[in-house]
């Protein structure tokens, strides 16, 4: 397992990049260098379920391991969720991943904020994680700026 991390700096105070990075409209947005159509379905609740899909509904199964609202949000990924809902939690091919931790940090930095990021990944999906991550927090920074 890697983990790779991401920082940014955007001249935005900690609640607007926070609005950014999770209100519906503009996570489809920032997300899309992931896969079109992305999506998130949260209850908001540590411990909670927190679901990342794409366009079909397919995607993964997550929970909230801590959040301090607009400051921080960690996420524990869980397992796999299919286009019916069918979450695998359990399988030899998951178990080999479940538990690893994606990070939001967000850092006030007199009004503006640092956004850092932390994924945990396996090898195979580093390249795509980059793309997603690098392009996806420049999408972050141009939103909450014009706002």
């Amino acid at each position: 397992m890697e983990t790779l991390s991401y920082e940014i700096i955007i001249d935005a105070p900690l609640q607007k990049v926070w609005d950014v990075l999770w209100n519906t409209g503009t996570y489809t947005e920032w997300t899309q260098f992931f896969g079109s159509g992305s999506k998130m379905k949260s209850d908001w609740k540590v411990g909670g379920k927190t679901y990342f899909v794409n366009a079909e509904g397919e995607g993964m199964v997550s929970t909230i391991d801590s959040l301090d609202e607009p400051n921080h949000i960690i996420f524990k990924h869980l397992g796999m969720v299919d286009k019916e809902g069918n979450e695998d939690t359990q399988s030899k091919e998951i178990m080999e991943w479940s538990g690893c931790f994606e990070k939001y940090i967000l850092i006030d930095l007199e009004g503006k904020t640092k956004l850092h990021t932390e994924v945990q990944v396996e090898k195979q999906w580093e390249d795509h994680i980059n793309k997603g991550f690098i392009q996806g927090l420049e999408v972050v920074k141009s939103l909450a700026e014009k706002q």
